[in-house]
């Protein structure tokens, strides 16, 4: 198994990779820029590029994560074209470090009385940033973590949105298990009912990474809480068992967002390696 986590890029796109082999992972993610931004960044070619010969050379696997305010249903046409210029620039960041995508988060609804305006303006947003990108790396669209029923936290509104747009060989996805977890779409019970259901759609076939979150809320609560994977949330390490041992799920990077303060992430990669590695 693959398994890795979020670290900072203080240090560089080649610091982040030698912070993730220090914590003996086998896949990363950073955010490609100022997490809280949209502003563009100049690329730094040279570190980028020795980021991607560092992560050849010791078989790391690694994705980028689109800056906190990225929104794929921007209100506005300013906001719009800052979305898409942020978006091309992680998009370009990205590739230059050798990383299979960008994680986005799914759109939000900005319509009650009519659920297609958030879909449409999502697959206009795509088609306008997909259009100017002929890169190798992908847009990962990621799961919502909302209550049930609400947008984003289905498997067939990404595989949809992946199928209406002009260039869907550009866009992959990102599975987040607590999301899933606080959504409903997974209860930790009823995996092979989710895998089956995945598989039918052609989900898992486009399927880049996972975030590998346990919850601290019970499933159905809506609420996006990660908590530490082993002893530490709602979710646990039988149920995690089961999406584990999936043989498709074995290449695939299993990336850690949980609070590091409470158990820091190389004993928690040392720990699931020990039980699943």
């Amino acid at each position: 198994m693959n398994f890795g986590a979020h670290v900072s890029i203080r240090d560089g796109y080649l610091g982040a990779a030698k912070k993730a082999a220090s914590m003996n992972a086998s896949a990363f993610q950073y955010f490609p820029k100022n997490p809280r931004s949209l502003s563009v960044k100049e690329v730094s070619k040279d570190d980028a590029a020795l980021c991607k010969e560092f992560s050849e050379k010791n078989n790391l696997i690694s994705v980028s994560h689109s800056p906190y305010p990225t929104n794929l249903t921007p209100t506005s046409s300013s906001k719009r074209n800052q979305v898409v210029q942020s978006l091309l620039n992680d998009l370009e960041i990205t590739d230059a470090c050798g990383s299979l995508g960008v994680v986005v988060h799914f759109g939000k609804e900005i319509s009650q009385n009519d659920p297609l305006v958030s879909y449409r303006l999502m697959i206009e947003v795509l088609n306008e940033t997909l259009g100017q990108w002929d890169g190798e790396c992908k847009i990962l669209l990621e799961n919502n973590a909302g209550k049930p029923g609400t947008i984003g936290t289905t498997l067939e509104e990404l595989v949809q949105i992946r199928q209406l747009c002009d260039e869907p060989e550009k866009i992959g996805f990102c599975f987040d298990t607590c999301h899933a977890f606080a959504s409903g779409l997974w209860n930790g019970e009823d995996w092979s009912e989710l895998w089956n259901k995945g598989t039918e759609l052609g989900y898992f076939e486009q399927l880049e990474v996972v975030h590998f979150n346990n919850s601290k809320y019970e499933s159905g609560s809506g609420k996006d809480r990660h908590a530490n994977i082993v002893d530490h949330g709602y979710i646990t390490s039988d149920q995690f068992d089961q999406l584990l041992i999936t043989p498709q799920l074995r290449d695939i990077p299993f990336i850690l967002e949980t609070p590091k303060e409470i158990v820091p992430h190389q004993k928690e990669i040392a720990l699931l390696q020990e039980r699943w590695g």
